[in-house]
């Protein structure tokens, strides 16, 4: 209909840059659950920003088109999967599933421990940053202090001090960057360090709660994260001019929408249901790997632990012992789940923001990195 209402057939329509941009955008986001065609990096470390700046208004994506559908196939693709979830054919699939993943599941706590660990020794040896390549320091005791939690997961009794270990430097850090800055890391370090200490906690139920708290870890972080798609479009631009295909060929104020829509939408599928959980962690694990290539092995470390979060929901497996199970069994839970999350999130991301900045950049407490400061690797 509106091919014909601009007076275009639909070969022309398919033609022109707009017409081949919404082909690509359907495809990619009804593939997104199964088959995420981009790699995506963390864009503050490859491209220069700057947190005090004022993000464009949500109201501005709220106007976009392909927003919109981006939302209309990503939720309608939720609904389905939820559908077909509710099938004896899909009982039979998670029995497949929990089978095969079984071996796994049991070394699940040792795979934690091993990547964690192994995190933080990679984060001692590259030097003067605090958790993640883009928060750097010069203090000399932070590295040592990284090395000391990474000895810490050796052990049971002391694995709670790491965990405590990783919240005490997330705090110190708060006295070089500013909070909006660090909630970037907030849930994921507290999922990290949560995970530790309920690991200690033998003969508790919370011990049994561990993985549950990394997976809402991950959840909340991606959903958080998707927002600065729509809120700092321009920290991307440098990113999609050095490497084009990071944009599918599409422009790239069309690509970040339907891009930030589908990294939500897949953080919401991590606290749904099994299936549903499970194919959006098979996605993200397609994405944040096809990403070390052209990034290399400072996009691999520093995504190290949500790629290691990511295996354990994707093995974790299926049962009735999470959060409202009857709703997110409920085909009608997709999109409202969908309209909650992005309620809930986006007034606290943008409000925040101001509160912290006010309205105005002021240039005096202004973030910026630029490719000069990536650690060496």
């Amino acid at each position: 209909m509106l091919v014909k209402r601009f007076g275009m057939n639909r070969s022309d329509f398919l033609s022109t840059q707009y017409g081949q941009a919404a082909v690509v955008t359907i495809g990619s986001v009804v593939l997104s659950m199964v088959r995420p065609p981009a790699a995506e990096a963390h864009v503050k470390w490859f491209a220069p920003f700057d947190i005090a700046s004022p993000p464009r208004p949500f109201t501005e994506t709220l106007t976009t088109p392909w927003f919109w559908l981006a939302v209309a196939i990503a939720v309608l693709v939720f609904a389905m999967t939820v559908a077909v979830e509710r099938t004896t054919f899909a009982d039979r699939v998670l029995a497949v599933m929990d089978r095969a993943a079984k071996p796994l599941w049991n070394r699940a706590d040792d795979f934690v421990r091993a990547t964690t660990a192994a995190f933080f020794i990679a984060i001692f040896v590259i030097g003067d940053v605090y958790l993640t390549p883009d928060l750097k320091t010069h203090s000399q005791w932070v590295c040592w202090a990284q090395l000391f939690i990474a000895a810490g997961l050796f052990s049971r009794r002391t694995m709670w001090l790491s965990g405590i270990g990783i919240l005490t430097l997330w705090s110190t850090a708060l006295h070089e960057y500013q909070l909006f800055h660090l909630l970037d890391y907030l849930v994921l370090g507290v999922g990290v360090a949560g995970y530790l200490v309920l690991f200690s906690l033998e003969e508790t139920s919370w011990r049994a709660r561990r993985f549950t708290l990394l997976r809402w870890a991950i959840a909340i972080t991606l959903m958080r994260s998707s927002l600065e798609k729509f809120a700092y479009p321009e920290w991307f631009y440098p990113l999609a001019q050095e490497k084009p295909f990071l944009t599918l060929g599409m422009p790239a104020d069309v690509f970040l929408p339907m891009a930030g829509v589908v990294e939500f939408v897949l953080g919401l599928g991590l606290i749904w249901t099994p299936i549903v959980r499970r194919l959006s962690a098979i996605a993200l694990l397609i994405v944040f790997n096809a990403a070390v290539l052209p990034f290399g092995r400072m996009d691999l470390v520093g995504h190290s632990l949500l790629i290691m979060m990511l295996v354990i929901a994707t093995i974790e497996p299926a049962g009735d012992g999470q959060f409202a199970p009857a709703f997110r069994r409920a085909i009608v839970g997709a999109p409202i789940g969908f309209i909650v999350a992005l309620a809930l999130l986006a007034p606290t991301y943008w409000n925040l923001h101001e509160v912290l900045y006010g309205r105005e950049r002021p240039a005096q407490i202004s973030v910026f990195v630029g490719q000069h400061d990536r650690p060496a690797m």
